[in-house]
């Protein structure tokens, strides 16, 4: 089944990666886009340029539209931005479960974080909340739950696969390392491009163990 796909975010790590494979499959894919960065556009996408702020920017631009992919978030998160959390990916959410709500978008899709986890608790607390405002809004939603996403620019992590090797087969330490384990780029999108085209009927979580099973299965 072909989809009427809204993603914001689009000229992200994710976004860029994630439109082409949509659209290469078939979809319909219109991408919100900042005023002055239409050039990283990516190929496969109808522009709409607003802000993703601001629901009067592209609300009309949700018409049509069968499943919304929320992708926005400050880059390269860390301990120290836990304002810009609450000022973007908090807002951006709200307006973006706003917008769903009000065109009756039959499929909302969330990245979100791999949760529990003992650190970045400003950026965990954020992801929860706007994965709350997502059931509450009655939405069928899928909320991918990834801790790392290994890929061009993000490749220090490798540096510590050999201990990640280790705590996922011990007992006491296997559950939240593969909880919080290290995803490629390429297993992310494989996730993505199936969770909109696997519509639930109420919420399903894909966490990182969920998202490499899709991407294996995928590739063989």
């Amino acid at each position: 089944m072909r989809h009427s796909i809204f993603v914001t975010g689009s000229t992200g790590y994710m976004g860029q990666r994630l439109i082409p494979a949509l659209a290469d499959r078939g979809h319909r894919v219109k991408a919100l886009v900042r005023q002055g960065s239409e050039s990283k556009l990516p190929a496969g996408a109808i522009g709409c340029i607003g802000d993703a702020l601001r629901l009067d920017s592209y609300s009309n631009e949700l018409t049509g539209v069968d499943t919304f992919v929320h992708l926005i978030g400050v880059p390269r998160p860390s301990p120290a931005k836990a304002k810009q959390f609450r000022e973007v990916d908090l807002v951006s959410i709200e307006v973006a479960v706003r917008g769903a709500r009000d065109n009756k978008i039959r499929h909302f899709v969330y990245l979100s974080v791999a949760q529990p986890a003992p650190v970045m608790k400003a950026f965990l607390e954020v992801r929860a909340r706007g994965e709350e405002m997502v059931r509450v809004s009655g939405i069928p939603a899928t909320f991918l739950r990834p801790w790392y996403v290994l890929g061009p620019g993000h490749w220090w992590p490798y540096a510590i696969l050999p201990a990640y090797w280790i705590l996922e087969r011990l007992p006491r330490t296997k559950e939240p390392s593969r909880r919080l384990g290290l995803i490629t780029i390429r297993q992310m999108i494989d996730a993505l491009v199936w969770a909109v085209e696997n519509p639930p009927s109420d919420v399903q979580i894909l966490d990182v163990p969920k998202i490499r099973e899709i991407s294996a299965a995928r590739v063989s």
